[in-house]
């Protein structure tokens, strides 16, 4: 019986040339859809996120002042006190009082444009906020009734002497040397008719924006009124509070009711209390923080003449951001912002309650 070889070819099948070029056209139209889509879902995610993280930082920021703030006051809100100036370790005296939007440059240099500096004060002692009466002073010593809440430490308390009235007197915050049964010795013999204890770590914060960051100074560890580039740099001295921070905006909450005070909230502003009286009846502090997204937009994502709005843009409006040199940024709308804002009342204040006199 005779057979034939086997076409091994005739049983085999195949994708001619062309076939395959227009299935390399069709994956690579796929590939790039996909890319797309994934470029456009990162672009997405990295905004989303960018604003989170601006969100969450300027939440931490806002819920740290408004801390600071709420204390602030404790320890010297009495209008024997308040208003007067005080020397501190470092730099030039700085008003006392709970919280000074906008102090004097020699106090707090100035931050970005259109952004509010704060001195943030309270003691953290345990002792009463009236202080105690000075029966009779030598140089150094005072005698009082009762010294059992003054510690010598370490860290020894710190002590301001007040006179009846401060007028044009500065006044010493004072170290506890030496704690006797009625007895007290101070490292200051300044006058004083009545002591008033701090505690051992009072606090006296500086705040302000600066290079688009939220930064915090403390006087009882630094000069924060020096204006040196260096020293404005230095982050051992200006710490960073958060980053991407646009704007800080504050205004008194002043009772202008009366005479007498009610102890209510009238009217906000920026007009710095001038007299005791004026500080007894600021019994609180509206507060605005501006944070800005790090991410960059390829188009303008904000619109306006401002990046954000709070309840004080009538008088003390929320200014376009600046570049380092002070310039404004000609990209800010390239970026977003949210503006965080709440009222603190000052709690030491509001509990002197109707003063007398004011």
């Amino acid at each position: 019986m005779k057979t034939r070889p086997c076409d091994q070819r005739s049983g085999q099948s195949g994708f001619s040339l062309i076939e395959i070029m227009v299935g390399m056209v069709i994956g690579l139209l796929a590939i790039i859809v996909m890319m797309q889509v994934f470029a456009a879902s990162e672009e997405r995610k990295r905004t989303a996120n960018a604003g989170s993280d601006a969100q969450n930082s300027a939440v931490i920021a806002l819920d740290g002042m408004q801390r600071h703030i709420g204390q602030s006051g404790y320890g010297f809100a009495l209008t024997r006190l308040l208003g007067c100036n005080l020397q501190l370790p470092f730099g030039a005296p700085v008003p006392i009082a709970p919280v000074i939007i906008n102090p004097p440059l020699a106090v707090i240099p100035a931050g970005d444009p259109n952004t509010d500096t704060l001195l943030v004060s309270y003691g953290l002692g345990n002792d009463q906020p009236e202080g105690y009466n000075v029966l009779s002073q030598s140089g150094t010593t005072y005698t009082i009734i009762g010294t059992s809440m003054l510690r010598v430490g370490p860290p020894a308390d710190r002590v301001i002497a007040a006179p009846a009235a401060c007028g044009a007197t500065t006044l010493v915050l004072g170290t506890v040397t030496a704690v006797n049964a009625s007895v007290i010795q101070l490292s200051t013999s300044a006058a004083g008719t009545g002591l008033f204890n701090l505690g051992a770590t009072p606090r006296f914060l500086a705040y302000a924006v600066r290079n688009g960051n939220l930064v915090v100074c403390d006087y009882m560890a630094a000069d924060c009124g020096d204006a040196t580039p260096a020293t404005l740099a230095n982050p051992a001295i200006w710490r960073l509070v958060a980053e991407n921070i646009a704007s800080l905006r504050a205004q008194y909450g002043r009772d202008t009711s009366g005479p007498p005070m009610d102890g209510t909230v009238d009217t906000y502003d920026q007009t710095t209390p001038a007299t005791a009286c004026q500080w007894a009846r600021t019994p609180a502090i509206r507060l605005a923080l501006v944070a800005r997204s790090a991410q960059y937009e390829k188009e303008n994502v904000t619109v306006g003449i401002a990046p954000a709005q709070w309840s004080g843009s009538g008088t003390n409006p929320i200014g376009v951001p600046t570049n380092p040199d002070g310039t404004a940024d000609a990209l800010w709308r390239r970026y977003r912002y949210r503006v965080f804002e709440t009222v603190v009342p000052i709690r030491n204040v509001a509990w002197m309650g109707v003063t007398s006199g004011c």
